[in-house]
């Protein structure tokens, strides 16, 4: 038996060079690579061939990036400085959407989250650290492993689907982002909430496969960590199941 192909979608990145490059984070292939999948990498060229892609893989998955979703996307106001990657917007929104319709297993990681969030119609805090009574969830400086580490809990919705893969109600995460959820999309229903009233995890509740979309990292050194593994190896199980439908059924 083969193993599921999970298409990840890139981030289009120019270097100091003016070349531009199509590029995925080591730590989400070695997530989906650990957890029994077959990593694709998708370049971001935009809305095109989605329907060639969602026949080839089994399931998707939409990392974080330095860049954030252009405000155009959701309502926002055009911020000074800010790095966007209208490339990755391109191909990530309408691919989310088709890989709903059709029955694709998908999960979203931060920025993947929001985009997943945007995708339905919801909306983005641009800069949570400026609005009162929220936390600052911007990284720590420091080395790799201070910027990865725990940095405040969660509570994980009662019965929902996260809180039934873990098994606990409470989690500790890690925290590496700026732009967070205003307003839930369309069909959208939280997961996890921060202390400060941030949806820190959520899903869309009436679709026909597994999905669902986390605002931290839990690619990061995955395998220590069991609210990590309950996710990837949840994720895994789904696009295994579809693997097996679309060539043994």
């Amino acid at each position: 038996m083969g193993l599921p192909i999970i298409g990840i979608v890139c981030c289009r990145w120019r270097l100091e060079s003016g070349h531009f490059y199509h590029l995925v984070g080591e730590k989400y292939l070695a997530a989906i690579a650990g957890t029994g999948g077959l990593p694709l990498l998708i370049p971001a060229l935009g809305a095109r061939d989605h329907a060639q892609i969602l026949a080839l893989v089994d399931g998707l998955l939409f990392t974080g990036s330095n860049s954030n979703i252009e405000p155009e996307h959701y309502g926002g106001t055009p911020l000074a400085d800010d790095f966007n990657d209208a490339a990755r917007d391109a191909t990530t929104l309408p691919f989310i959407r088709a890989a709903i319709a059709a029955h694709i297993p998908i999960l979203g990681l931060c920025r993947g989250a929001q985009e997943i969030n945007v995708a339905f119609g919801g909306s983005l805090h641009q800069q949570i650290q400026t609005l009162d009574q929220m936390l600052d969830h911007r990284e720590p400086e420091g080395d790799i492993d201070t910027m990865y580490g725990f940095a405040h809990p969660i509570e994980l919705v009662p019965n929902g689907l996260l809180h039934r893969l873990y098994g606990q109600q409470q989690a500790m995460v890690n925290s590496l982002h700026q732009q967070g959820v205003k307003q839930l999309g369309h069909g959208l229903v939280a997961e996890a909430i921060a202390p400060d009233g941030l949806i820190e995890a959520f899903r869309l509740a009436d679709a026909p496969s597994f999905n669902l979309a986390v605002q931290w990292h839990p690619e990061w050194q995955y395998a220590d960590n069991p609210l990590s593994m309950a996710i990837f190896n949840a994720f895994a199980a789904a696009c295994q199941a579809h693997y097996q439908h679309k060539h043994f059924a």
